[in-house]
């Protein structure tokens, strides 16, 4: 059922939402855990570094979603 093709575009649009809510709720955690515990005792640029790489480092994972949650549905 998850795969997409049983669902119409407005459930593969909600599931895609949830999960992409989900998984930024549980990426940002993690980032976030990962900077306090070991980025923050580095210096600025190791910081800067870590910070604009964890800040881009989201995106791949959201497109794929995004572009399934656009896939049109196979007849």
């Amino acid at each position: 059922m998850l795969n997409g093709e049983a669902m119409n575009q407005r459930a593969r649009k909600f599931v895609g939402s949830m999960t992409l809510l989900i998984f930024l709720l549980v990426y940002c955690l993690a980032a976030m855990g990962v900077a306090a515990n070991y980025v923050l005792q580095l210096g600025n640029l190791a910081q800067g570094v870590y910070f604009v790489v964890a800040g881009l480092l989201w995106l791949p994972v959201a497109m794929v979603i995004v572009k399934w949650m656009q896939r049109p549905r196979e007849s």
